[in-house]
């Protein structure tokens, strides 16, 4: 008979075969899925041991990013701090080459005054008089001077009182409805430096 055949009780031939050891094959067969198992577990231990890793990049990058915009932020209010200082400066010193001369020119009013009282007493002299043509000629030198460094006289006389550019000494009671809240007289004249007030007219207003 040949190896692996049979003959059961019926009497019919059956075939059995070499390895019968079914629980053997199983076992090995189970171990196979537990390795496998086993490493499928191991290998997502490893994925999720990484997966920090990756997150604390993305917190570096965010960190990075943050104070990035806030160097940004930093650096665009110093740039506005020093536009702002620049054009403060160059006002500045517009203003100090406009009044550079300020307290000189202050310090000539008064000959001004004086000049005006001298001829307003010498009103009553001949034109021709020689007195009162070198007066007028000083004068007019000083007048041409104080043009040319863009002095002039606050028009003060009969108009409304304004305290940007007048002072008022006293008040009178005003001789017409029209004269009220006018200067009616202007005791000393004011005057102006590149439409800056370097003195204030003083002046009486009508009540």
């Amino acid at each position: 008979m040949a190896e692996g055949k049979n003959i059961n009780e019926e009497g019919n031939l059956v075939f059995k075969p070499e390895n019968t050891n079914y629980q053997d094959d199983l076992n090995i067969s189970e171990e196979g899925l537990k390795e496998e198992a086993h490493s499928n577990s191991a290998s997502d231990k490893k994925r999720s041991f990484h997966k920090p890793k990756k997150d604390k990049k993305d917190e570096e990058i965010e960190k990075l990013n943050e104070e990035l915009a806030e160097i940004s932020d930093k650096h665009l209010r110093l740039l506005a701090e020093f536009d702002n200082y620049r054009r403060r400066t160059l006002k500045e010193k517009s203003e100090l080459i406009k009044s550079g001369g300020e307290s000189v020119l202050v310090s000539l009013l008064p000959v001004i005054d004086d000049f005006d009282r001298a001829l307003d007493l010498m009103k009553d002299e001949d034109n021709n008089s020689p007195i009162k043509q070198g007066f007028l000629l000083i004068y007019n030198k000083f007048q041409d001077f104080l043009r040319q460094n863009n002095v002039k006289e606050v028009d003060a006389f009969n108009k409304e009182f304004d305290c940007e550019f007048h002072e008022a000494i006293t008040k009178i009671p005003a001789s017409s409805e029209e004269l009220k809240g006018k200067n009616i007289d202007v005791i000393q004249k004011g005057y102006l430096l590149n439409e800056k007030v370097i003195r204030f007219a003083k002046v009486v207003v009508g009540e």
